[in-house]
């Protein structure tokens, strides 16, 4: 996919690319990798984590801890379809990198 805009029927769509992928492998329990990503080599997102499940591999977007206990994300995707974008992306270097 490349980067810029593109006219739908009434919805504008955004195309991007996930430009740059860093994976930084550990051994913490089901946590498997930490990954940087870049996108459209101009915007970066650090600290995404990669873990298994019995479903297979999800990555979790980073996040912060609020002072009452729980966990917000500070950067997600707000769609099914960049999500998925992203995951592919970070799924598959990870797997390079084994």
């Amino acid at each position: 996919m490349r980067s810029g805009y593109q006219k739908g029927k009434n919805t504008l769509v955004i195309l991007m690319k996930v430009t740059s992928v860093r994976v930084l492998t550990t051994n913490e329990g089901n946590l498997l990798a930490y990954a940087d990503i870049t996108i459209d080599n101009c915007f970066r997102v650090r600290d995404l984590q990669i873990f298994w499940r019995p479903r297979g591999y999800f990555v979790a977007m980073p996040q912060v801890k609020q002072e009452d206990g729980t966990y917000r994300e500070i950067a997600f995707a707000i769609n099914a379809k960049t999500r998925k974008l992203i995951e592919e992306a970070v799924i598959d270097e990870y797997k390079k990198s084994l």
